[in-house]
C-alpha cells in the first residue's frame, strides 16, 4: 500500500460534497479551521453548494468534482464534507489511475466508506475519520485532533481501548479495512467488493433495525467474507432500532458475536470510531497489529 505525503501548512486541499447536501453554512466553521488553524489552502467544489433531490448536485457534477480534485496534482488531501447517500451512485466512473503516481489523501467516513474501498483497491491508503461539517461541534474536539495528526505526520504509534465482555483475546497482523456495513454489504459482488482474507475488518453503522444487522452478518457469512480475516475491529453501532411487535432478544453487538462465533481469529469490541462524537480516525489500508488480553485491546501501527 502507498502512504501518501502528510500535509503542510500552505498545501492545497480539496473539499467535496460526494453524496446528500446539506445548507452551505454548515460547512462555514469546517472551512475556517482548514484555512485558519491548519493553514491550508482550500478549493471548494461546486457541490458544496449544488442540490439535487436529495443529493449535493447531479451524479455528474459530484463526480467531476471529485475527478478534479483526484487529478490535480496540486491537491494534497480531498475532504467529503459529508456523507449520507449518493457515493454508490458514482464510484464506479470516477479514473484512479493516477493515484498511485500522484498519491493523496483522502478523508470521511460512513457513505464515503465504498470510496475508501477503491482507494483500497488502487493500492492507496485513506482515512476513515470525521468530516468538515463535523468540525466545528464541541463535543468532537479529540476526534478533529485525531484527523489533524494522522494528516501532518504526528499520527498515533496506537489506540488502546478498554476490556470489553465480548472480545476475543489474541494477535493479528495485516491490513486494516472496512468502514460502514451497509456499504460493505451493498458492494458484495461489485467493483468495490473487497478481498477480506488475511485482513483486519473494521465495522461500524447507524440507523438499521437489529435484524438488518443479523441479516447483513450473516450475508457476509454466508459470502465467505467472515473466515478468513485476520481479526476484526467492531465499532459503534448507534441508534440500532428494535421492534416492539417482534423483539430480537440481542442487541447489535451480541448479534455480530454470534455470527463470528464459528471462528477463532482475535476480536475487538467497542472501537470509539463510527457515528458518535469520539470518532478516532483509522488508516484504510495500514498493516496494523491487533493485540486484546484481559487489560486492553489495541490497535498498533
Amino acid at each position: 500500500m502507498i502512504s501518501p505525503p502528510f500535509l503542510r501548512p500552505g498545501d492545497t486541499v480539496g473539499v467535496v460534497a460526494p453524496a446528500s447536501w446539506f445548507p452551505y453554512d454548515e460547512v462555514a466553521e469546517g472551512l475556517r479551521i482548514l484555512r485558519e488553524e491548519w493553514q491550508l489552502n482550500v478549493i471548494e467544489g461546486d457541490s458544496l453548494r449544488a442540490v439535487d433531490g436529495p443529493f449535493a448536485g447531479s451524479d455528474d457534477l459530484r463526480r467531476n468534482d471529485l475527478q478534479r480534485l483526484f487529478d490535480d496534482p496540486a491537491v494534497k488531501a480531498v475532504f467529503a464534507a459529508r456523507g449520507g447517500y449518493g457515493c454508490y451512485r458514482i464510484v464506479d466512473q470516477l479514473d484512479l489511475t493516477q493515484l498511485k503516481q500522484q498519491p493523496k489523501w483522502l478523508i470521511g467516513f460512513s457513505d464515503v466508506t465504498v470510496l475508501l474501498s477503491q482507494f483500497y483497491k488502487h493500492g492507496v491508503e485513506s482515512l476513515h475519520g470525521l468530516m468538515p461539517r463535523q468540525y466545528g461541534h464541541p463535543n468532537r474536539t479529540e476526534s478533529l485532533e485525531s484527523v489533524r495528526r494522522w494528516l501532518f505526520g504526528e499520527s498515533p504509534d496506537y489506540y488502546v481501548v478498554s476490556p470489553h465482555r465480548q472480545n476475543r483475546y489474541g494477535r493479528a497482523t495485516g491490513p486494516l479495512v472496512g468502514g460502514n456495513l451497509t456499504m460493505l454489504v451493498n458492494s458484495l459482488s461489485t467493483p468495490t467488493d473487497l478481498d477480506l482474507s488475511g485482513a483486519v475488518l473494521f465495522i461500524e453503522d447507524i440507523d438499521e433495525t437489529l435484524f438488518s444487522i443479523d441479516r447483513m452478518m450473516t450475508q457476509l457469512r454466508r459470502a465467505g467474507r467472515l473466515a478468513e480475516l485476520a481479526g476484526l475491529v467492531v465499532g459503534q453501532f448507534t441508534d440500532i432500532r428494535g421492534s416492539s411487535s417482534l423483539p430480537f432478544g440481542k442487541d447489535a453487538l451480541e448479534i455480530i458475536a454470534e455470527a463470528i462465533a464459528g471462528y477463532t481469529y482475535p476480536v475487538l469490541f467497542d472501537f470509539p470510531a463510527g457515528h458518535v462524537d469520539y470518532n478516532l480516525a483509522l488508516p484504510i489500508g495500514r498493516t496494523v497489529r491487533l493485540e486484546i488480553d484481559d487489560v486492553a485491546g489495541r490497535i498498533i501501527f
